[in-house]
């Protein structure tokens, strides 16, 4: 199922943009966007097919389909510790735009918001867009782990958000309960909102333990916003379909009324619910042989990167990509490139436009394609040099 004949390159070539085959010349292998090789689940197909067979695409309710808020409950209480009914459930066109909505709500103008550095641009993207100012509190680039102190050391009378991101993209690191925890007692205390980023949350390795923000303690549950999104488990990025999360029922509908969500200003494609609502009821086992699929070539990735002696890799606990520190010298974009002209490979450089200035030295390869696709790609970036 996950196999290079698997793959429709054609396809590919005409539907897989975002820096990916669709954008790129012939003979270049695309290791950026995270973005599977592979057709998503036949369930999913099948299950859009079944809901367009009466002929009716209808108004759903402004908050979301009753049966995607009820899968994403569920798939949150039985997979990731929460609790949440299907009342605390908003449907969101993609976790960027929860994350930008979100920013907004709790952002005004000149307020700050405490970042992890490095993380995925759109976390300063959403504050910004908001008319907020980013604070990046630095993480261990090869443990992920947080400077809480320097995080208390941010805080002002302006903060206003924590932001998180776990699973992290691009490190890959799980946060453990004791270290969420650890978050919504410094939030707790100095009543901040958190949001936590849970798009990576079903990619998580080795069986690891994944433990939803909100879940930790009735601290955490009080006051935080969780993003979810379908895009990395599912494969179904151009549907654009994610989900907002929030235990406080006044909050979450004053967030749908403030977001234009309580009219058909906003709101998100019945179809895209529906592919999600199926996701998540009856394409599990597909997922699943994925997840295997993906530890493989994560072990595959780390060694073969081992062996070289160009970059030093580390070995995510989550997520489908990797983030190698660059040994000989070059900085992230030089490095991108190089490889890109010399090897035809494309890959995301590690600077400070995709993932804040402690992301310079790296550089980020995404591994969601089959295990020949990916050998060759690694193969070609070694060999450039």
């Amino acid at each position: 199922m996950f196999t290079n004949n698997d793959i429709n390159f054609e396809a590919l070539k005409r539907k897989a943009y975002n820096g990916r085959w669709a954008t790129l010349e012939d003979g270049i292998i695309p290791l950026t966007a995270a973005d599977p090789d592979f057709r998503t689940a036949p369930e999913i197909e099948q299950g859009i097919i079944e809901y367009l067979k009466d002929g009716y695409l209808s108004y759903g309710p402004f908050s979301g389909l009753p049966e995607f808020k009820k899968s994403v409950a569920d798939h949150f209480n039985q997979e990731k510790h929460g609790s949440f009914s299907p009342e605390n459930i908003l449907a969101v066109n993609s976790a960027a735009q929860g994350m930008s909505l979100i920013a907004s709500y709790v952002l005004n103008p000149g307020d700050e918001a405490i970042i992890l550095d490095p993380v995925d641009f759109l976390f300063k993207k959403s504050v910004e867009t908001a008319g907020g100012k980013v604070m990046l509190c630095p993480i261990d680039t090869a443990t992920g782990e947080i400077d809480f102190e320097k995080l208390v050391s941010l805080i002002s009378s302006k903060t206003k958000l924590i932001s998180i991101c776990n699973p992290h993209n691009p490190l890959g690191k799980v946060y453990s309960k004791d270290v969420l925890v650890q978050v919504a007692e410094i939030a707790a205390a100095h009543d901040l909102w958190v949001m936590s980023d849970e798009i990576w949350s079903d990619i998580i390795y080795d069986n690891k333990s994944f433990y939803t923000y909100s879940s930790v303690s009735e601290k955490a549950r009080k006051k935080s916003f969780t993003v979810y999104g379908f895009s990395k488990s599912f494969g179904i990025a151009g549907l654009r379909i994610g989900a907002v999360l929030c235990h406080d029922q006044d909050t979450l509908e004053d967030f749908i009324e403030k977001s234009n969500f309580n009219s058909t200003i906003e709101g998100v494609s019945t179809l895209s619910q529906i592919a999600g609502s199926v996701a998540l009821e009856r394409a599990k086992p597909w997922y699943k042989e994925f997840l295997t699929h993906l530890q493989s070539n994560r072990d595959l990735a780390f060694r073969l990167l081992s062996r070289s002696e160009i970059v030093t890799p580390n070995l995510p606990e989550a997520t489908f990509v990797l983030f190698p520190k660059i040994k000989n010298g070059m900085t992230s974009d030089e490095f991108a490139q190089h490889v890109l002209t010399h090897g035809k490979v494309a890959i995301v450089p590690g600077s400070e436009r995709w993932f804040g200035k402690g992301a310079e030295g790296h550089i980020r390869i995404c591994f969601s394609t089959s295990q020949e696709i990916l050998e060759e790609g690694i193969n070609r970036i070694i060999t450039s040099f």
